[in-house]
């Protein structure tokens, strides 16, 4: 039996996503963070060193890192579902390159600027007009530019292709599923359509809904 480590407000939604895909059986293990720090809890690190979410374990074996765990329930169960096949190598390419993007790009940046939004509000009173100030002036001159540099090559590739690679959902695509709906969340995709669209069809997508209905709704920290 798959189980899938499974801490609330985490990036852990898309790999039950994909066991759905799958139809793959699987038994969630649920943690809650704690209501101070929001940090993982202790009982997390038995089961990796880390103490991070998603884990999950088949077996003997376990896996950590989302991009690790798609891999491994794809080449273990897969049977050449949700990605292309190594002889279509442009294919092949193009997947293998938003499944490591999401995670090697694109989430720094949307961490970097959950964590400076963050600085003000942790700081004592006195220094809060400074902590705003360098929140202000990190998003404007690095975090909001580079940002925006990303979506409009997101949005270029979704406009022509609607999703982000040739099965959907592909394992790239649920990759994929988490930065764009955290983005979903945190600000509005009205220059995006197509980014939009493409939340909107995850939220469609019966697996999807499958997983809402066991885990419950995707959340963020701090919300």
């Amino acid at each position: 039996m798959i189980r899938v480590h499974h801490l609330e407000k985490s990036r852990s939604h898309r790999v039950l996503w994909l066991l759905e895909t799958l139809a793959l059986e699987y038994e969630i293990i649920p943690y809650q963070r704690d209501s101070e720090t929001q940090l993982a809890p202790e009982a997390l690190k038995r089961v990796h060193p880390l103490g991070k979410s998603p884990v999950i374990t088949d077996g003997d074996i376990t896996v950590a890192e989302s991009g690790a765990i798609i891999d491994y329930l794809l080449s273990r169960y897969g049977e050449g579902r949700c990605q292309p096949s190594a002889d279509d190598t442009v294919e092949w390419v193009n997947y293998r390159y938003w499944l490591h993007y999401a995670e090697g790009s694109l989430m720094p940046l949307l961490v970097m600027r959950l964590v400076f939004a963050q600085l003000p509000k942790q700081s004592p009173w006195l220094i809060k007009p400074i902590a705003k100030g360098i929140n202000a002036k990190v998003n404007s001159s690095f975090i909001a530019p580079q940002l925006t540099e990303h979506l409009n090559m997101i949005e270029n590739h979704l406009a022509t292709r609607r999703q982000f690679s040739s099965a959907w959902p592909s394992g790239a695509d649920v990759q994929m599923s988490f930065p764009l709906q955290a983005l979903s969340m945190s600000q509005s995709l009205e220059d995006y359509p197509a980014i939009a669209a493409f939340v909107a069809r995850i939220d469609a997508d019966f697996g999807w809904q499958r997983v809402v209905e066991r885990a419950g709704p995707l959340t963020l920290p701090g919300q």
